[in-house]
């Protein structure tokens, strides 16, 4: 695997892994849009999906 690929997977887990913290904290927020695990924890998948198929390539 290259360096670039790698590059991008650990970009790509820095800004899902801010984009999941601030997810989590809005909802937090505004408890009626949903529970804040929920939607971490969907957000979570689709990024290790992303970073999957990253990775197998």
């Amino acid at each position: 695997m290259s360096t670039l690929a790698l590059l991008v997977v650990l970009l790509l887990v820095l800004v899902g892994a801010l984009f999941l913290g601030g997810l989590a904290y809005a909802v937090d927020r505004h408890p009626r849009l949903n529970k804040p695990f929920a939607v971490a924890g969907t957000w979570a998948a689709v990024l290790l999906a992303a970073v999957g198929v990253i990775l197998t390539r």
